[in-house]
């Protein structure tokens, strides 16, 4: 029998869990023996994403930003490639702490079902909300003192501090541009092998993901077992896919307006490399579906598509930024806690950044959430709440991510006059022409 998908591996995990569970109730000694014998696996699991957060943002960044090669000879197309970038990431993360602060769906979650949840993670929500506090009482420039770290090493220390190693990566890999290539060459083959490795560990983690999910559901129905806290992780579910909705649309708007190009022309375009990326959950897989589709199917000129396209794939995140925000209100609603202006505005800082250093593999964003998470002061064991449907959102939010790579050739490329008509007729993707 041919061996399951991961998708379906983790989906699967989720359901047992819960079944497993349910019948484990029924037993007086049942909840006792999750917590003492199944429950340890998905806090393993767990602390397994929490290990790799740093180095992978740290390697993903330094490289993502040293192979820009030189930025003091960036051309024009290059500045506003990455200007595009950074740009429709803000946005993604804007519009998915409006979507979600508007819906709410950590506050369908009844308050014994919260008290339960503040209970079965120790206290860590409530230290979070004391540390939260205490940051209220700072002066207004405070977040921009906590940005510069002044040691490294203490900063990698803690998820905590992950603006401050994001500020270090960016600040490290611009100097890497800025030395001679053959002093940087072994740095950078160093930082290249570095990710590499990291990569795989990513990997050989989300190998282990049915299982941890299995552990992770279990533990949840018998510790918080009110079905009020399933139908808020439906609607924060429903929140990050309307957002990702929301953000296609504003894809479309501006092919639309700005390239000139109807909707139904981008999208018969750029769509198999959307089922592409919904189907691997990855933009550096489908880069070369994305490359051919807008270079024969979008008319980007193929001097434009092979660099901002490859670029997009390592520093655009735009589905797996809003995909952060959305879900570290989640489980600050969740847990009760109440995120200030100046907290919001950080999640839109860091999850920016973050998704600059988020590999383009899945289960990449969930680790980058561990840096938004402590950054927020958010109780990181929250994880355990949206992992279980985290993967079918990871496909979804991999297609808006292809998308928006797209949306930005077909940009950049109007902006620079190399945005001509498709090499293949766009009413038959099957034509070639003769020789």
């Amino acid at each position: 029998m041919k061996k399951l998908a991961l998708h379906w591996q983790i989906l699967l995990g989720m359901v047992l869990g819960v079944v497993f569970a349910l019948v484990m109730t029924k037993f007086s000694w049942g909840a006792e023996a999750i917590g003492d014998w199944i429950k340890p696996f998905g806090t393993i699991f767990i602390s397994a994403l929490k290990l790799i957060a740093i180095p992978l943002i740290l390697a993903a960044l330094i490289k993502g930003i040293s192979d820009l090669k030189d930025i003091s000879k960036l051309s024009s197309m290059g500045l506003r490639t990455i200007f595009l970038y950074v740009l429709t990431t803000v946005i993604a993360v804007t519009i998915g702490l409006g979507v979600v602060t508007a819906v709410n769906p950590g506050g369908s979650i009844s308050e014994d079902t919260r008290n339960e949840l503040v209970e079965a993670y120790g206290g860590e929500a409530e230290s979070k909300r004391l540390a939260a506090e205490d940051q209220k009482n700072t002066g207004p420039l405070q977040a921009l003192i906590d940005l510069v770290p002044s040691n490294i090493f203490e900063a990698a220390s803690s998820n905590r501090n992950m603006l401050q190693v994001i500020f270090f990566a960016v600040f490290f890999g611009i100097g890497l541009i800025l030395i001679p290539e053959e002093k940087s060459k072994s740095v950078k083959d160093f930082v290249d092998g570095f990710n590499e490795v990291i990569l795989k560990m990513v990997d050989l983690i989300m190998l282990a993901a049915p299982y941890g999910v299995f552990a992770l559901l279990a533990a949840l129905v018998v510790e918080a077992p009110s079905a009020d806290l399933f139908a808020a992780l439906g609607w924060y579910a429903f929140c990050v896919v309307l957002g990702l909705l929301i953000m296609i649309g504003i894809y479309l708007l501006i092919v639309k307006l700005y390239a000139k190009k109807s909707p139904s022309f981008f999208l018969k375009g750029i769509g198999p490399a959307q089922l592409l990326a919904f189907s691997t959950s990855s933009s550096a897989a489908t880069l070369p579906v994305t490359m051919e589709r807008v270079t024969e199917h979008l008319g980007v000129e193929e001097e434009v598509s092979s660099f901002v396209l490859p670029i997009g794939a390592t520093i655009n995140m735009d589905g797996t930024s809003l995909y952060q925000a959305v879900a570290a209100v989640f489980i600050a609603q969740a847990f009760g806690m109440e995120l200030t202006l100046g907290t919001q505005l950080g999640i839109i800082a860091t999850a920016t950044l973050a998704s600059i250093g988020s590999a383009a593999v899945p289960g990449a964003g969930m680790v980058m959430l561990v840096g938004v998470l402590g950054y927020a002061g958010i109780p990181e064991a929250g994880l355990a709440l949206i992992f279980a449907v985290d993967r079918p959102l990871d496909m979804c939010r991999t297609v808006a991510n292809v998308t928006g790579d797209a949306t930005v050739s077909m940009i950049v490329a109007k902006s620079q006059g190399k945005l001509g008509d498709p090499k293949v007729k766009e009413w038959n993707d099957d034509y070639h022409p003769q020789a």
